[in-house]
């Protein structure tokens, strides 16, 4: 679908806010997630709101136990058939334009009028109609029509998706057509709504506060100024990127035209989990050099040159973020096994292989680190987590308090 666009600016950390969006939501859509199994402390506080009557739409071809518990079931439930997530959002969008329940007030103050004007042309196509999507997605076209109608007009109005819509060939496309209805109603920009993404793994979260989007650093400075490349130069004594890396697709693209060698890959079996399987295997066919770093013999290692042995998280000391930011401590509970090593102490030998002398990995030293450079975790401390139990939410300042 042609996007439309906010004239204002979101935050970058996407899913920081989905804690305090599921506490004040009125209508609740959960698509390609299973929440209460997969995201259990988020999944209690979405099953508490729904007892106090928030309504809920899911979007998902399982019976989940939103769909299925007797306890607290699901007001419609959209049983989407594999492929067809941007058919049943396109519907939904359509219901909601030509009905005209769209948020008009929002949208002149708050969208591209010109690119509304487009969108608005091509979405109350007759094509996107329930009635005619119903064959294509399986989803009838009265719950559809119903389901529209509540979220346009139930008040605050919060989604959640999940990897059944991101690891998906049109993953893309599907979450700028949730963007889309959120914008559509305006349910974005306050507490209760918004467009949420449940993280895939664990420490998802961690992770992007560490820079390891292509075009980030640590804490989400964007690598292409100046200002932030001599930032980092100076408080890490190196040269930085100047040009943004490569986005997974990207990356398989590259190695499959040759202009990507070599990849290093670790936690991740992206020949089991990501879309078009048959792509990402010529990908790692391609490749002059593929190093995988695992716990067990996925897929991926499989393919591999060189496989390092990690470990769990039982064996290994660092931190975790949730998807409300909250950093907590981890220490190891027993030894890693023989022949394995923690994933830091293999970077860090790595690093020295590669003529960047560094001391044995220490997660006290890294965290302290982190807090030198990452504005948000500068009161965060080894110490001051061990006596917080529960973690500390960032942003936390220089007293340690969140």
């Amino acid at each position: 679908p042609t996007g439309f666009g906010l004239k204002t600016t979101l935050g970058e950390s996407a899913g920081t806010q989905t804690f305090a969006s599921v506490a004040k939501a009125d209508v609740i859509i959960v698509m390609g997630a299973n929440p209460t199994e997969a995201h259990p402390v988020f999944g209690s506080r979405l099953k508490r709101r729904l007892r106090e009557g928030a309504k809920l739409i899911v979007i998902d071809p399982r019976q989940i136990e939103l769909v299925s518990s007797p306890h607290i079931r699901s007001d419609y439930h959209l049983p989407v058939r594999p492929g067809t997530n941007v058919t049943v959002l396109n519907a939904l969008a359509h219901v909601i334009v030509t009905e005209g329940l769209q948020a008009h007030d929002y949208i002149a103050e708050r969208c591209d009028t010109e690119e509304f004007s487009k969108w608005t042309k091509f979405i109350s196509d007759e094509r996107h109609a329930p009635e005619e999507t119903e064959q294509f997605s399986g989803v009838p076209a009265a719950d559809l029509r119903a389901a529209a109608r509540l979220y346009a007009q139930g008040g605050n109005g919060a989604i959640f998706y999940g990897l059944g819509v991101t690891e998906h060939s049109q993953g893309s496309t599907a979450v700028m057509a949730i963007a889309n209805l959120a914008m559509l109603t305006g349910n974005i920009g306050r507490e209760g709504v918004g467009v949420n993404p449940l993280r895939g793994q664990n420490n998802v979260q961690g992770a992007a506060d560490m820079g390891c989007q292509p075009h980030h650093g640590p804490g989400y400075l964007w690598m292409d100024k100046k200002e932030v490349q001599d930032f980092y130069e100076d408080k890490l004594g190196l040269p930085t990127p100047t040009t943004p890396g490569r986005k997974i697709p990207e990356m398989f693209d590259g190695a499959i035209d040759g202009s990507l060698k070599a990849l290093w890959i670790f936690a991740e079996d992206v020949v089991q989990t990501d879309p078009n399987t048959h792509h990402v295997v010529k990908a790692m066919q391609s490749l002059d050099l593929l190093v995988v770093q695992e716990i067990f013999m996925s897929e991926t290692a499989k393919m591999a040159d060189v496989v390092l042995p990690g470990t769990t998280f039982l064996e290994k000391s660092g931190t975790f973020t949730n998807t409300e930011r909250r950093v907590q401590q981890v220490n190891a509970a027993v030894k890693p096994l023989p022949g394995t090593k923690t994933d830091g102490q293999i970077i860090v030998e790595m690093m020295r292989k590669l003529g960047f002398d560094q001391p044995d990995y220490d997660a006290a030293e890294v965290l302290k680190e982190v807090a030198s450079v990452v504005s948000f975790f500068e009161g965060i401390t080894w110490e001051g987590l061990g006596a917080n139990p529960m973690g500390l939410q960032w942003p936390v300042n220089k007293k340690g308090e969140d």
